[in-house]
């Protein structure tokens, strides 16, 4: 949990239960309810994905679905919002790169 803030004076943290994920094949601790791109910056994982003209590193901007920044490919889905995405038990997650393969 270092990545995570653990006290607030104004908001309470109530964790649920502990969920693996993966990020490329790296085992990544998650908690359900939590963004996989929560997850992923609390892992200490900034680069979410790389832009489609110029190749660019993108991470966590908006965490509301408003933007592109966070899209990802999601359990062999490319083009998710990771940021809008919750964290389920054995998800894949691989960072994009620029468009992203469609299946």
């Amino acid at each position: 949990m270092e990545g995570r803030i653990l006290e607030h004076p104004i908001l309470n943290f109530q964790r649920k239960a502990r969920v693996k994920i993966f990020f490329e094949g790296r085992e990544i601790e998650a908690y359900e309810g939590e963004s996989v791109a929560a997850a992923l910056h609390a892992a200490g994982i900034r680069v979410l994905r790389y832009t489609p003209i110029d190749g660019r590193p993108a991470g966590f901007f908006c965490a509301i679905g408003k933007c592109s920044a966070c899209l990802m490919e999601i359990d062999g889905i490319p083009n998710v919002r990771s940021c809008m995405t919750k964290v389920r038990d054995g998800m894949q997650v691989r960072r994009q790169n620029k468009n992203g393969d469609l299946l």
